[in-house]
């Protein structure tokens, strides 16, 4: 699995490529060199014959065939790497430094290629070499050769070594990359490590930096100057929160309690009274509101991660359930639980219990007398769902990715009591536990889901 996560990183391909394209680069040009020596060499040694030919051609046209018996006796004496035998029409050597005519192979070039056996010291060896023959009059055969054992053992050497070279740059080259991508992931490990500690809500990690002064130490004093900057914000945010809760909330509640006194000691059925319920009834909904936003602000900046810990959610769909189950049987409508198995997860009870009642209130408010919702726990293959399905009116498809935006009531819901801040906080509560609020059709009717994992 580490090496998968190695083979996987930036620096790893990068380090791979780089040597991919050094080896192949590199083999090309060696493989030209070569070969553009190997023709220049070729060239050399076919001129060499050419001159060789030359020569005893002059000699046999001048002097006859003794005559090139003699000159091809006295080459021979110190040939080097030429090569000379002369044959009769029998076969039978006449002068030349080769014992007998080898096994030739001809090619395009009107060159010829053979082995022979040459003393080294006491030993003999077999070598190889190209020459050219010729036929004279009266059945005699000339060859005349140069040794280029010495370049043929250079190709097949070079043949041999060049993949092996290749294979090596390549296993050098992927250990560096190795090598490099270990280091490198330990670093962004790190970073990746502070980073899931930040999210789950401590603010005070940083991330640690070395002593290399390089790119990554770079990007953490950065980053940590950033998160410096994001605690002083979100701590003055719950302070605003705090201060926003106390001053505002009790005054409303003041009101609110100052409201019920004085409908209490008027007559009920007046124009007074009247009033003074719609007031009271104005400022449940200005509190509710109020209420909510405070959720929904403490649930996005992860305020509430201190106090999750394991949560059924089994048993906060029944709490749920019974919660709601006598406002939905005065509407008409059946409020049912599906059993599950206890199915435990890290989070806040208390938004997780007003995410699931804002689900199941809304589900009731909009489903019709004689309808059915109905709250579930199950298992997917990708983590626990928490589901409440209605047969109501449900959710356009087109409008599905706005409704969880804050104030936002669609046309068919204008004239129910609401703030618009139902399926927000549901989204906001989803994101703080890493789960996503999903929308979807239950024909008839929408199933509302917030998935875990």
């Amino acid at each position: 699995m580490i090496a998968f996560r190695l083979f996987r990183t930036l620096a790893f391909r990068i380090v791979f490529v780089y040597v991919a394209i050094f080896a192949i680069s590199a083999a090309a040009l060696i493989a030209f060199t070569y070969w553009n020596t190997k023709r220049a060499l070729d060239a050399e040694t076919d001129q060499t014959i050419e001159a060789e030919i030359a020569g005893l051609s002059e000699q046999y046209q001048r002097l006859g065939l003794a005559g090139l018996v003699d000159v091809i006796n006295g080459r021979s004496v110190h040939s080097g790497q030429s090569l000379y035998l002369l044959i009769g029409p029998r076969g039978r050597p006449l002068a030349g430094n080769l014992d007998a005519w080898p096994p030739i192979r001809k090619s395009d070039s009107g060159f010829v290629e053979f082995d022979y056996e040459r003393r080294v010291g006491a030993n003999p060896e077999r070598h190889r070499a190209s020459g050219k023959t010729f036929r004279l009059m009266g059945g005699f055969q000339l060859l005349v050769g140069r040794d280029v054992h010495e370049r043929y053992e250079t190709e097949r050497l070079f043949t041999t070594t060049l993949p092996w070279t290749l294979v090596l740059m390549l296993t050098f080259g992927l250990a560096g990359g190795v090598a490099m991508s270990r280091n490198l992931l330990k670093r962004l490990d790190s970073i990746n490590a502070t980073s899931r500690e930040i999210m789950a809500g401590d603010l005070s990690r940083r991330i640690p930096m070395t002593q290399a002064k390089d790119e990554f130490d770079t990007l953490a004093h950065n980053l940590n100057r950033m998160l410096d900057r994001i605690e002083r914000l979100m701590k003055g945010m719950r302070e605003v929160t705090d201060s926003v809760a106390h001053d505002l909330r009790s005054p409303l509640n003041r009101v609110r309690n100052r409201l019920e006194g004085t409908l209490k000691r008027l007559a009920s059925g007046g124009d007074e009274a009247a009033e003074i319920e719609a007031a009271v009834a104005d400022t449940d909904r200005l509190i509710a509101t109020f209420d909510s936003l405070l959720l929904i602000a403490e649930a996005e900046a992860g305020v509430a991660r201190s106090a999750m810990s394991h949560v059924d959610l089994s048993a906060v769909a029944k709490d749920i359930w019974e919660l709601y189950a006598p406002a939905a049987e005065e509407n008409g409508i059946t409020l049912d639980l599906v059993p599950s198995e206890p199915m435990e997860i890290n989070g806040n009870w208390n938004l997780l219990s007003q995410a699931l009642a804002n689900l199941v209130d809304n589900a009731i408010k909009y489903t019709p007398k004689g309808g059915q919702v109905t709250i579930s726990v199950s298992d997917s293959p990708d983590g626990p769902k928490l589901c409440v399905s209605d047969t109501g009116p449900g959710i356009p498809v087109e409008d599905r990715s706005r409704v969880v935006e804050r104030f936002v009531r669609l046309e068919a819901s204008r004239n129910s009591p609401g703030t618009g801040l139902g399926l927000s906080l549901v989204a906001a509560v989803a994101r703080l536990h890493e789960a996503r609020l999903e929308l979807a059709d239950n024909a008839p009717g929408l199933k509302a889901g917030i998935c875990f994992g």
